[in-house]
């Protein structure tokens, strides 16, 4: 392929995954305008952030088999348009009795678009880039995603203040389309295989395990994490999750191949995109409103004052790609997990203080960090597979990082919560800075604990085995 169509390829993907990703954490700055136009009671408020996660993570994993068996680059093509669509809708909601109902239907199609094109995009870069590169365009690719994941609240903050909050969901139909425009005139290898068997019983098993799980964390602050509707939420996921895994077993070519977690270097990598996200997520979520509720700024100022660590990951990011091309997933995977660990207790202390200027430096040594560690797990944990089960790979793995962020707002939601009732919102900013500060200092403790199991578990050797191989057969 020539090297030109290989950059448009990766623009294509990275663009996608950035408008997936900025989806997170955009509608958050927006909500409490979309809550007055809509008349939003407080669970829609609620929902329309929980739809577009909760449809996200139920359908992600199927997303790489459908790419197993009509092709990464049509499901890829699919997905995009599903989503675009339904972010036009969403945009178009109506000023009536409607209108919450309207946008929290569509902020789910957004979900099943979303994971319908993520799994195949990873796969899709890879399978255009030599081996000798991949960790460098995967750097490009995951680490501009979570750059867009961190400046969601800069974007619709700005969106909102200056134009109309629609407008945060009208800006992913000009993305998209630009997407598939890029896509068609590349024409990356479309993979597929339509005699691949997709079992019913067991996708429809696992759709509903994952979301009876998923929704139960979501809930559980809200309803009890005791009450009935949480327990039982939990225990109905659990059971289809358990029931799809006995099943999977015996289907063959099963619909996920779980043989893949029995791989130490795969599940390994697995575990650190867990826990990334995990951290991520909550820290861009709780620092948003920490700088608007707390410290008084406004939406776009707040976005602007996220900006050190945005640049900072920028950095990281290229630096991590080049440390994994040159030294495998260990080397920058530890570095960054140390630095962030102490980056992390450094700013949970100086959220106390009230001071922006004290926030300065672990922003900054957090972004970089997160850009040293993002991309390494994702590169390595496809590189495992052949081409064949990238896909499901893929999905996988992106099903590992939705937990791992709805998990992480969850429990540290719960942490900040339980320092502070009214978190953010209390009239007095102290008793909301430990607040949010307490919830900083239990990621750190949590990140911690991952650092020494990801140096237990991540393999020494450099490279995984099958780049090895590669590397022997030339």
């Amino acid at each position: 392929m020539a090297q030109a169509n290989r950059w448009l390829i990766l623009a294509a993907m990275t663009g996608s995954l950035s408008m997936v990703l900025t989806d997170q954490t955009v509608v958050a700055v927006a909500l409490p305008t979309i809550t007055d136009d809509l008349h939003l009671d407080a669970s829609g408020q609620t929902w329309i952030v929980n739809a577009y996660l909760l449809a996200m993570a139920a359908f992600v994993a199927i997303g790489g088999r459908l790419g197993d068996k009509l092709g990464g680059v049509t499901l890829f093509r699919f997905g995009v348009l599903v989503f675009f669509l339904a972010s036009a809708a969403c945009g178009f909601a109506p000023e009536n009795a409607w209108g919450e109902a309207w946008m929290i239907g569509f902020r789910g199609v957004q979900g099943i678009g979303a994971a319908l094109m993520m799994p195949v995009t990873g796969a899709i870069v890879l399978s255009v880039f030599d081996k000798s590169l991949a960790g460098r365009a995967m750097a490009v690719y995951s680490g501009i995603g979570q750059i867009f994941l961190a400046l969601g609240p800069l974007l619709g903050g700005f969106l909102t203040e200056f134009v109309s909050w629609r407008a945060v969901f009208w800006l992913n139909v000009p993305l998209g389309v630009l997407a598939l425009v890029l896509v068609s005139i590349a024409r990356p290898p479309n993979f597929g295989d339509r005699a691949v068997p997709i079992s019913v019983r067991n996708a429809c098993l696992l759709v509903i395990g994952i979301a009876g799980v998923i929704l139960a964390l979501q809930q559980g602050s809200v309803w009890g994490w005791t009450s009935p509707a949480t327990l039982c939420s939990g225990a109905i996921g659990a059971a289809c999750v358990a029931a799809f895994v006995v099943l999977s077993l015996r289907f063959h070519p099963p619909l996920i191949d779980l043989r893949m977690l029995t791989q130490r270097a795969f599940s390994a990598d697995l575990f650190v995109a867990f826990i990334l996200r995990f951290t991520i997520l909550p820290i861009s979520l709780y620092f948003a409103m920490y700088l608007q509720d707390i410290l008084k700024m406004g939406a776009t100022r707040a976005g602007i004052a996220m900006l050190p660590m945005v640049a900072a990951q920028v950095v990281g990011s290229q630096i991590g790609g080049w440390t994994y091309d040159r030294y495998g997933v260990r080397v920058p995977t530890l570095l960054g997990m140390m630095l962030a660990t102490a980056s992390l207790f450094y700013l949970a202390f100086a959220l106390t203080e009230l001071q922006y200027g004290l926030l300065v430096p672990a922003l900054v040594c957090v972004g970089f960090a997160f850009g040293i560690t993002i991309s390494g797990p994702g590169t390595d944990a496809l590189e495992q597979e052949p081409n064949e089960k990238r896909n499901q790979a893929s999905g996988l793995l992106l099903t590992a990082r939705q937990l791992g962020g709805t998990l992480g707002v969850a429990l540290v939601g719960a942490v900040v919560l339980g320092v502070d009732p009214l978190a953010t919102r209390d009239p007095v900013p102290q008793a909301g800075a430990e607040a949010v500060a307490a919830g900083v200092g239990f990621v750190a403790a949590v990140f911690f604990i991952a650092l020494v199991v990801a140096a237990i578990f991540l393999p020494h050797e450099k490279g995984s085995p099958r780049r090895k191989k590669a590397g022997a057969d030339g």
